[in-house]
């Protein structure tokens, strides 16, 4: 699983909060080329490991993210919700992952410091218009509060471990909808 986005989005603050569920607070250090941890999850009673890649947002890594594009099975495409232009850089992302990536790639859009409302300057209804024009799940998050960090791991979780596992008469497993269906669980996605 990789995560992507502009710099200071909060990629590795995500990360760290699924990982250990603490927020790197203070100074925003940015991420120098690649790094990864790896968490094990429980999905429907099989433990699914993930290794989770966390990339540097600047325009002078870029070249070095590409590389691990290709073997991505997952990624996590994050903007954040009081920065304008890292949302209108969405979409020279996801042409960059269309380039790069495997054709089947799992691909998730997330809002993050969704937390930090009072500063939001991109309406959460334009972050579903645009994940739904790219025929991506969407949901806004909050990795200092958690709020739907783990559900996020976890909807690419299982949409992999079902792909895994799946017979050719079975249903696909359908993200979105899953994801749509736990946003709507009350307090399903947020530490306490």
């Amino acid at each position: 699983v990789m995560l992507l986005g502009d710099s200071g989005v909060g990629k590795t603050c995500f990360l760290i909060q699924f990982k250990d569920g603490a927020f790197l607070s203070g100074t925003f250090i940015a991420t120098v080329g690649i790094d990864f941890r790896n968490k094990v999850v429980t999905v429907d009673g099989v433990k699914v490991k993930l290794q989770i890649w966390d990339t540097a947002g600047q325009e002078r890594f870029r070249s070095v993210t590409h590389a691990y594009y290709r073997d991505a099975q997952a990624l996590l495409l994050l903007y954040d919700i009081t920065n304008r232009a890292s949302f209108d850089n969405i979409r020279a992302w996801l042409t960059e992952i269309y380039e790069f990536a495997q054709k089947d790639v799992v691909i998730m859009l997330l809002g993050n410091k969704a937390d930090v409302s009072g500063e939001r300057v991109i309406r959460s209804e334009d972050g579903e218009l645009l994940a739904r024009e790219f025929g991506v799940p969407f949901m806004e998050t909050s990795a200092k509060t958690g709020m739907n960090v783990e559900l996020a791991f976890l909807a690419i979780a299982k949409e992999l471990q079902h792909r895994a596992g799946r017979r050719e008469d079975e249903p696909t497993f359908q993200i979105r909808d899953y994801v749509e269906s736990q946003k709507k669980r009350p307090g399903c996605c947020a530490f306490s």
